[in-house]
């Protein structure tokens, strides 16, 4: 695996890649997990190279939140890709990505608006900007994200598309542990006590699909949700819904492609999570 760290020897790593035929792009931050080796296997499986990056986007973090003890392990997850068949790791500086003077960000409205838009404000001008730049500097056939984060994936798709960039956006199942808690590497932070009841919320969102696909209502299906999280610990929940899969706009029936999405703190780790839902 080749590693670049200068944006001036980017282009010709690439060149040699795409001359082999399809590449993929897989975008992350590091402290890279299984679920990030899932997407590297996912680009390996749509075209003929995989590149990777890391790089901690300064631009997605709000004031008050973890981007001075975010998991930084580059050496540990170079390791990762490599054996994983990545053949490009490129990790680019902060001022190849914003030089000095930098003065532009990438606005998603509609689909960014809601749910992480409103609780993290800016968060996602900051996610559609450095991928726009990713995306940009690489221009791979398709880039592959997961779905833990799926309203993040439902933004770079609208963006990728807006912006006639001619690149697949691919999505990848989320990862799960055995007991059902989605892989992310913000786990690290919880204590062992935090980490048991943490399963409530993969739980929580179990029940209220296999509910809703019943036929429950909707509106007291999301308010046991939100009990349940309430009485494992999770406070404060940021939000619990059932959402258009496409538009993300919130559903109070059972309606079309659906997805069911939360959002909620266990002592000082917030964690996101969410579910396919299928028609009654």
């Amino acid at each position: 695996m080749q590693i670049v760290r200068r944006l001036e020897r980017l282009g010709p790593t690439l060149a040699a890649l795409k001359a082999a035929g399809r590449l993929a792009l897989v975008p992350t931050m590091g402290a890279l997990h299984a679920g990030h080796l899932e997407l590297i296997a996912q680009g390996r499986r749509q075209a003929d190279a995989v590149a990777a990056t890391i790089f901690v986007n300064p631009l997605q973090f709000g004031v008050d939140e973890d981007l001075g003890r975010y998991p930084r392990r580059d050496e540990a997850d170079a390791a990762l890709l490599a054996e994983a068949g990545c053949e490009l790791l490129w990790l680019p500086q902060p001022e190849d990505i914003y030089p000095a003077g930098f003065a532009t960000t990438v606005r998603v409205a509609g689909v960014g608006d809601r749910w992480e838009g409103a609780a993290r404000p800016g968060h996602f001008d900051g996610v559609a900007t450095v991928v726009a730049k990713l995306l940009i500097a690489v221009r791979p056939d398709v880039a592959v994200f997961g779905e833990k984060d799926f309203q993040q994936l439902a933004v770079i798709r609208r963006m990728a598309g807006d912006l006639d960039l001619g690149i697949e956006i691919a999505g990848v199942e989320t990862v799960r542990d055995g007991d059902g808690l989605a892989l992310s590497s913000r786990n690290a932070y919880l204590s062992a006590d935090e980490r048991e009841r943490a399963l409530a919320l993969p739980r929580a969102l179990q029940q209220a699909r296999d509910a809703i696909t019943a036929g429950e209502d909707v509106g007291g299906t999301i308010d046991r949700a939100k009990q349940m999280l309430s009485q494992a610990g999770f406070a404060p929940i940021d939000y619990v819904a059932l959402v258009d899969a496409d538009t993300l706009e919130p559903l109070d029936r059972a309606s079309g492609t659906m997805r069911l999405i939360a959002a909620a703190t266990i002592g000082s780790t917030r964690l996101i999570d969410n579910l396919a839902v299928a028609p009654a």
